[in-house]
């Protein structure tokens, strides 16, 4: 089915590519962050709306908008809008193209944030163990005794999703369900279940395998470790202390105005996608939408370690799974792939030639936030198809190109 594959084991190739959405959290709640994390200095400063800075001007956020509308032209899109950021200073906030027929894209748009929501959660996992209230260790079970598997299975290897649990999203009933009813909305229930009903692709923690599972799995978790709602929990303790106020959770497929409006051709017909219900993606409370500015600001401040201690940063790099991965007498090769020191999974983000990456794509949608901590510099690029696009994640390929006007020394490659 095209569009519906997924960005983070995507740009692994060398991690490649698998189906992957994960919108991401908001709940703009009353926010306290946990004892011991210092609370970001630049949340009070943080924009009340996503707006083209008037600082967008020169050579260099001239040449950024060549490469975005060239992009643009080349990959069949209808919008793409883009951000770039060097330390604090604004390079360029833009967009081209149209939401809809007449209706010119904007950098205030809202669009669906997908496996952003991954880092978050595994954020506050990371929080959590800095505060001594779990440990990666521990078994599922502890929390969710009656999940299969769930004594083998611990916190660590859902976060690095380790866990060997099957990707509910390659499933044939499923696929074949979403593409019949992509207004249906799926239960914590659903998706697990299907996930559970196959049999381990290898024992827990021994490989890598990309599972939306796993993500489901966590949020219900964190929610019994906390005694907080998912939503309420990611705005506690990201959201609100990065100032994203473009971020939201939804519990419906409802978008915040004003919409970025998507389209696909992945069910055999070019159609609105825009408001397909999302609630297969992850977990509860962690169905996102978000804005060109608070993606790339989320790209600092996780590529930066900004709301973790240096051990929790340092695990969020790499929680074990370099080395991982990789053909096996009841995996294939193209389901445990292989994790290098140059191109891995992390814990909840990845990490791709010095760069700090997440890449939701589905329904239509397709954004990529990256940082670049050797330069202080983040990206952040979002995208909607025109009829003639083909399948992957464009925004990407994009954000590629943008690396090499940006960061010539540090290529960002997508393959």
């Amino acid at each position: 089915m095209k569009g519906r594959s997924g960005g983070l084991p995507q740009i692994l190739r060398s991690v490649r590519r698998t189906r992957t959405a994960l919108l991401s959290v908001a709940g703009i709640v009353a926010a306290i962050l946990p004892t011991g994390i210092p609370r970001p200095a630049a949340a009070a400063s943080a924009p009340q709306t996503c707006v083209g800075s008037p600082r967008s001007t020169g050579d260099q956020a001239a040449r950024i908008r060549a490469t975005v509308r060239q992009a643009s032209g080349d990959l069949h899109l209808n919008s793409v809008i883009f951000k770039a950021v060097s330390g604090d200073k604004d390079i360029v906030t833009g967009a081209v193209g149209e939401s809809m027929t007449g209706v010119p894209a904007d950098p205030a748009m809202h669009f669906r944030s997908g496996s952003v929501a991954i880092e978050y959660m595994t954020t506050v996992l990371l929080q959590l163990v800095d505060e001594g209230k779990v440990r990666l260790d521990e078994p599922v079970s502890r929390w969710l005794p009656t999940l299969p598997h769930a004594s083998e299975i611990t916190l660590r290897m859902l976060g690095s999703s380790t866990s060997g649990l099957h990707d509910y999203v390659t499933d044939k009933k499923f696929l074949a369900e979403l593409q019949a009813a992509p207004f249906r909305h799926w239960t914590f229930s659903d998706t697990v279940d299907i996930a559970t009903a196959h049999p381990l692709w290898y024992k827990p923690g021994t490989s890598w395998s990309y599972s939306h599972a796993d993500f489901q799995i966590l949020g219900v978790v964190l929610e019994k470790i906390t005694g907080t709602r998912l939503d309420r929990l990611l705005g506690e303790r990201i959201t609100t202390p990065l100032g994203l106020r473009g971020t939201h959770n939804s519990f419906t497929p409802d978008i915040p105005a004003p919409a970025l409006h998507a389209f696909t051709s992945e069910r055999g017909v070019y159609e609105e996608s825009s408001y397909w219900n999302p609630s297969w993606t992850t977990a509860a409370g962690a169905v996102l939408t978000s804005d060109i500015c608070d993606l790339a600001r989320t790209a600092r401040a996780i590529g930066s370690g900004e709301l973790l201690s240096p051990q929790g940063f340092k695990t969020q790099l790499d929680p074990g799974t370099v080395g991982l991965g990789g053909k096996s007498d009841t995996c294939p090769a193209d389901v445990c792939l292989k994790n290098t020191a140059a191109r891995h999974f992390g814990f909840g983000v990845l990490v791709v030639d010095d760069w700090i990456i997440q890449n939701p794509s589905f329904s239509g949608y397709a954004a990529v936030q990256a940082y670049l901590p050797a330069q202080r510099l983040s990206i952040a690029v979002s995208t909607t198809q025109g009829p003639g696009a083909t399948d992957g994640n464009p925004a990407q390929t994009i954000a590629s190109r943008l690396a090499r006007v940006l960061a010539p020394d540090h290529p960002l490659t997508t393959r």
